[in-house]
């Protein structure tokens, strides 16, 4: 194979010319192969190169003609939606959601499992959720595994993508130690073994989402905080001008400590943000002062909704857990102003979606008290827009990345066997986190 300058192969040239012009398709919309040379800064030659190999494999498809000024009409290009498919999974407070996409991310189908405990994390059940709402999502669409990318997940905690056979998952606050996920996912036989599954923090699949498609689009630092039971985010610090992030990483940042000696959190420890702002406390803190008495049981969504419902009518004791949630939210904001000075912050999850027209005001005016001046007028606090599904969509967008980084070829996963040292059941596992109230 012929090496050039920097050691990069032929092959390396010709998959990173694909990459970019499949991107510049995906993100710019519908170009001629005349608008691809500026826009990608490759030759004509490469432009045509590329692009007849991209539609050999039928990546891309015409999407209409164009007049040019006292020249030939021009063919527009487009990624082509039915090329390839996307399987995203949210492994949430809740329930576990599967949606199927095409390569546009457009959804075909969606399977969602309830978790029966609300909140109940034993392994085997989801493992089982997910496989069957795999094969649930297939079958509503009528569309095999021949062309799926790969089943992109999102999950609670810090993921090990470099443990001894496949992904593992240390989920503190569900009661995952060491979940050795993706050998679990490959033994159901869900998707061949030639499709990949790729793991990642919730929080992280949200803030990819947001940056490819929502309102993170044009930020180049940012910070996208997921709200739900729990609090987390992730940090984006180099998106590119696309919107589609270049660098990003899950943030524990639900487990700060705000409080010293203060309330115990789902982690074990005292005092954590996530004690004082996720939805699981503060409907806790409702119920103990006497407001809404069954809000710390049943379901979580309809609860705040409860407490929402009676802050507008005036209650007391709703408006100040409200204030106080706020207030805590928006030190917790301040933290990563200071720390890493975004210039965006979005706030998404479901619990955040139903909160933030009520409490984002606020949240805004305690994060700039508690920050440091400059970064925190240069910081703008808002919203995600791409609604409760965004962990789903940006789940799937795990095995699309993928899928550009290899110029639109697939690529075998490694296979995933039995991790070292998992002996314990996973019904044995599901009673201990049960035991240790997390279940």
């Amino acid at each position: 194979m012929t090496t050039g300058r920097g050691g990069r192969t032929v092959r390396d040239l010709r998959r990173g010319n694909r990459s970019i012009v499949l991107q510049q398709l995906y993100f710019g919309g519908p170009m001629s192969r005349q608008e691809l040379g500026p826009a990608t800064g490759l030759s004509s030659g490469s432009v045509s190169n590329v692009v007849g190999e991209l539609v050999t494999d039928g990546l891309l498809e015409e999407a209409g003609i164009v007049d040019s000024d006292g020249g030939r009409p021009r063919t527009l290009l487009r990624v082509a939606p039915g090329s390839a498919h996307m399987i995203g999974v949210d492994v949430g407070e809740t329930r576990v959601r599967v949606e199927l996409f095409d390569l546009t991310l457009t959804e075909l189908a969606r399977a969602e499992l309830p978790l029966q405990p609300r909140g109940c994390y034993d392994v085997g059940p989801i493992v089982d959720h997910v496989r069957s709402g795999i094969a649930s999502v297939l079958e509503q669409a009528g569309v095999g595994t021949d062309r799926l990318l790969g089943v992109g997940i999102g999950v609670p905690g810090i993921v090990d993508r470099d443990a001894p056979g496949g992904t593992v998952v240390h989920g503190q606050t569900i009661g995952w130690d060491a979940v050795p996920l993706e050998a679990l996912l490959r033994a159901t036989g869900a998707v061949p073994p030639g499709v990949p599954y790729i793991i990642d923090n919730g929080a992280r699949t949200l803030g990819q989402a947001e940056m490819w498609f929502g309102a993170g689009r044009g930020a180049r630092d940012a910070v996208v905080v997921l709200f739900g039971s729990g609090v987390g985010a992730s940090l984006i610090t180099d998106g590119s001008p696309d919107g589609a992030a270049t660098g990003s990483a899950p943030l524990e940042w639900g487990h700060l400590t705000v409080q010293v000696r203060g309330r115990r959190c789902r982690c074990g420890a005292l005092g954590c943000l996530e004690a004082y702002t996720g939805a699981e406390s503060l409907l806790a803190r409702w119920a103990e002062r006497g407001g809404g008495a069954d809000a710390a049981a049943g379901d979580e969504e309809d609860a705040l909704a409860a407490l929402l419902a009676a802050a507008g009518a005036g209650d007391a004791i709703a408006l100040d857990v409200l204030d106080e949630t706020a207030e805590y939210l928006g030190a917790g904001l301040s933290d990563v102003i200071n720390l890493f000075q975004p210039e965006r912050i979005l706030i998404g999850g479901w619990a955040g979606l139903m909160l933030g027209p009520h409490i984002l005001p606020a949240v805004r005016e305690h994060a700039t008290r508690y920050s440091l001046r400059h970064p925190a007028a240069r910081v703008t606090i808002g919203l995600g827009a791409l609604g409760p599904d965004a962990v789903t969509v940006g789940a799937a967008t795990l095995p699309l990345a993928a899928f550009f980084a290899t110029g639109g070829r697939r690529t075998p996963p490694e296979p995933a066997t039995e991790a070292p040292g998992w002996q314990t059941s996973l019904r044995t596992r599901g009673d201990a986190a049960t035991a240790a109230g997390r279940g």
